[in-house]
């Protein structure tokens, strides 16, 4: 079975290759320093440094592997071949809750870029899905615990 690809924005794989750079040299060179130090203290049996500089380079060498997986089965979002007619991965919109009139932005991203503090959010996200394939003027329910959600698309932007 073909695994699906990691739909990935120019500017996210940009950030992936730099934290699998940063992953490989710095923190790997840390990690290294850590357990040198932690061995230079005697007994493994009891070293709760060197256990815990250990955990730490497994979770380091357990993400280089994710990184390295995602980089190989990637397809980048071509952001010049993006439409402002309907709404895809890549696209920025802004919505309007109907009932509260509150007007939000936000960018459509792939699984892998999602940042709320950047106001990014995942196509697979129920927000997301009830965005793609949407135009102006649409009204988009989203399922929320507390009842679904009504927003009008205001406008799409690349």
């Amino acid at each position: 079975m073909a695994t699906k690809p990691t739909i990935l924005t120019h500017e996210g794989l940009l950030m992936l290759e730099q934290e699998l750079e940063t992953l490989k040299t710095v923190k790997r060179r840390e990690i290294a320093e850590k357990i040198k130090a932690a061995l230079s203290f005697g007994d493994l049996s009891e070293n709760s440094e060197y256990d815990e500089a250990k955990n730490e380079q497994g979770l380091i060498e357990a993400r280089i592997a994710e990184i390295e997986r995602t980089l190989k089965n990637v397809k980048i979002v071509d952001e010049d071949e993006l439409s402002t007619e309907t709404i895809n991965i890549g696209n920025r919109v802004k919505i309007k809750d109907v009932e509260m009139n509150e007007v939000l932005e936000m960018r459509i991203v792939g699984s892998k870029e999602v940042d709320p503090e950047q106001n990014k959010i995942s196509d697979e996200s129920p927000i997301g899905r009830a965005l793609i394939g949407g135009k102006v003027g649409d009204i988009v329910q989203v399922a929320a615990p507390m009842g679904s959600i009504d927003f009008e698309i205001i406008e799409i932007a690349k």
